[in-house]
């Protein structure tokens, strides 16, 4: 603080601990993200009855699969610069709005065409409102509490797709597949119903962006009120961008190299999950699974993520975080093979579903924390364009990962071969990250993930 009447926003957040204002934010978010999975997901856990009653090969749903991927990559590389121009909160309302109004619509879809087209807008919501989420509550976050804040909110996005799994082998042998679609349409709707009125702009935008004093102090008054109405002006310690539009920022020196290897880690993490969670419900169908069974062991993917979003986040902000995150791929490359190995004989359930949930742990839950790498690396001024950047890339990877899984289905490929090729992304990100710790060593982040120096 330079003066008594002169706030430093990100010491205050800092000190200030995490307030009921702040629990608030996170739940809104989780509730975005939670609902962003779900209908991510629901593609998949629909597309075994979709097939039966359209009368389709398994390749021919590929388009429609990925249709939602490539939406997502451009609602990512979109919404960032996006964000960064006109603030984090909007640009959370109206993708949210996007994606549940699209998502209703897919439900009464009735041609291969129309559920393709209904999925890429679907995708461009469902891409533009994670890093807006993730930017928005890492800016309310003390620094050494954030990654494992911002990935219990992360956590949202596998229980959202594990909820999808669970709800549809219920849903779909009462009210058929499209039931999935409309639960997951209508909740988004409802909750931008409540956003507009609860959910708070970034304060260190507002500040950014030169707001209005009473207005950024209104909001810091709901973190801690004490002491607040003596300050006249607010400001960010960190250092901003030299004048330079929010791309420029990420790709020039000094982050460059940790733009490329973070985009490097999304992409390689990416095609991992997503062609688990697009592919593995109807492996498991092949291999003589019942629709429940299928269902719910698919389901135990996203849920270990969940679970290791928050365990993996806490462990990060006590260890060196990039080492954390390497060690974590580096399980999931070895739990991948096992689930190759297990898929071969399903009469044993409870392994295969043993498997599949630490894979998930490992895999998911590293995939959240991933998020926490950049939003805490980017200062406030190219914040959302990085995180968005590394998302857009990343769902080109994840575009990869259903468009391999379609190829290798194809060609007959066995279950067994698919899962346990996933080593080799698993393990890249692993070399990626490490290559990350210590290029960081050189160029150390604006904003430390944690106190330790």
């Amino acid at each position: 603080m330079s003066h008594p009447s002169t706030l430093d926003i990100e010491a205050f957040i800092d000190r200030a601990g995490f307030s009921p204002f702040q629990w608030l934010l996170l739940l809104l978010c989780f509730l975005v993200i939670f609902m962003d999975g779900y209908d991510m997901a629901a593609i998949a856990y629909v597309a075994p009855s979709l097939l039966d009653e359209w009368g389709l090969q398994k390749q021919e749903l590929g388009p429609a699969m990925s249709a939602a991927l490539f939406g997502l990559a451009f609602g990512s590389l979109l919404s960032g610069p996006l964000a960064d121009r006109i603030g984090r909160k909007p640009a959370v309302i109206f993708s949210v709005l996007l994606f549940g109004v699209f998502s209703l619509a897919t439900a009464y879809s009735h041609t291969i065409g129309s559920l393709t087209v209904l999925r890429f807008i679907t995708g461009l919501g469902l891409g533009a409102a994670m890093p807006n989420a993730i930017t928005l509550l890492s800016e309310y976050c003390p620094r050494r509490r954030r990654t494992m804040i911002v990935s219990a909110m992360l956590c949202g996005f596998p229980l959202g797709a594990a909820a999808g799994g669970l709800l549809a082998g219920y849903l779909i042998p009462i009210y058929g597949w499209r039931s999935v679609l409309v639960v997951g349409g209508v909740v988004p709707i409802l909750l931008c119903v409540l956003l507009p009125w609860v959910l708070p702009e970034s304060v260190r935008y507002m500040v950014l962006k030169g707001y209005p004093n009473a207005s950024i102090r209104a909001i810091l008054q709901r973190v801690k009120k004490e002491g607040m109405a003596q300050v006249e002006h607010f400001v960010i310690s960190e250092k901003i961008a030299d004048g330079h539009s929010a791309i420029r920022s990420i790709l020039t020196a000094p982050h460059r190299n940790i733009t490329v290897l973070l985009w490097l880690s999304c992409f390689m993490s990416m095609l991992v999950f997503y062609m688990i969670v697009s592919w593995m419900p109807l492996l498991l169908k092949e291999a003589g699974l019942s629709v429940q069974q299928f269902s719910h062991i698919s389901a135990l993917f996203p849920l270990g993520g969940g679970v290791g979003s928050i365990l993996i986040g806490w462990v990060m902000d006590r260890r060196e975080p990039n080492k954390v995150l390497a060690f974590a791929y580096l399980i999931a490359g070895l739990l991948a093979y096992g689930v190759g190995m297990a898929v071969g004989n399903v009469s044993d359930t409870l392994m295969l579903g043993s498997l599949v949930f630490f894979m998930g742990f490992a895999s998911g839950g590293g995939q959240s924390a991933l998020a926490s790498l950049a939003a805490s690396y980017y200062p406030t001024s190219c914040r959302a364009t990085g995180v968005g950047s590394m998302y857009g890339v990343g769902r080109f990877g994840a575009i990869s990962g259903v468009l391999a899984g379609a190829e290798l289905l194809r060609y007959q490929f066995p279950a067994s071969t698919i899962f346990s090729l996933l080593l080799i992304p698993a393990w890249l990100v692993c070399l990626a990250l490490m290559l990350k710790y210590y290029s960081g060593r050189r160029y150390p982040p604006l904003t430390s993930l944690s106190d330790k120096p």
